[in-house]
């Protein structure tokens, strides 16, 4: 019989909630455990204590990340169940253009860099997740037909690409306008699609 994993100490939690907040304000990329313990009301012997490693720790903050991008896109799916790909990106689009999920998402986008470029360790893995997760939103979007359908695959990587391209410039330009009109002129070209199909 398997064992189950130990539920994490209360002081844990916290601690990786305080870290976690950090880490949305300053990021990951010179993460030193000395800085972010004294931050956090902590030291860095509790921390590699409660997290086994520093890499124990930037593990547990990317899960906790990846949790939060997937309980937020959970809220912005289709609440009277699958509408389709095109509403799916007007919908996940809008959530993504939000200037109060943009913490989030550059902690996001920095994992992701990092999980390509560094693919073992903390990071491994993280940047394939996050497109499998992507695209199981997507595919939370699609009724049964569409979702089935020969190019249903094609279709949600066609339109990862597009959020994911528009997320990245939005990131660097914060120029909103542009690229809302050019994901709208994606999506417009997805219901054309759907309408033909």
């Amino acid at each position: 019989m398997p064992q189950e994993a130990p539920t994490p100490s209360a002081r844990r939690t916290e601690l990786l909630e305080a870290a976690y907040q950090y880490a949305l304000a300053h990021g990951l990329a010179d993460l030193s455990l000395r800085p972010l313990a004294e931050a956090i009301g902590s030291s860095p012997r509790v921390l590699l204590f409660l997290f086994k490693s520093k890499d124990g720790l930037l593990r547990a903050l990317l899960a906790r990340a990846r949790a939060d991008e997937l309980a937020l896109l959970d809220q912005a799916g289709p609440p009277n169940g699958p509408t389709g790909l095109a509403p799916a990106v007007e919908q996940i689009w809008t959530w993504l253009a939000a200037k109060e999920h943009r913490p989030l998402l550059r902690l996001w986008a920095e994992a992701y860099t990092r999980s390509l470029t560094q693919p073992d360790g903390a990071w491994a893995g993280f940047a394939r997740a996050t497109v499998e997760d992507w695209l199981g939103v997507l595919a939370g979007f699609q009724p049964p037909s569409e979702r089935d359908s020969d190019d249903s695959a094609t279709r949600r990587t066609l339109a990862l690409a597009v959020l994911r391209g528009a997320l990245l410039d939005l990131l660097a330009t914060n120029d909103d306008k542009r690229l809302t009109e050019a994901v709208m002129y994606q999506f417009a070209l997805l219901r054309e699609g759907n309408e033909r199909g």
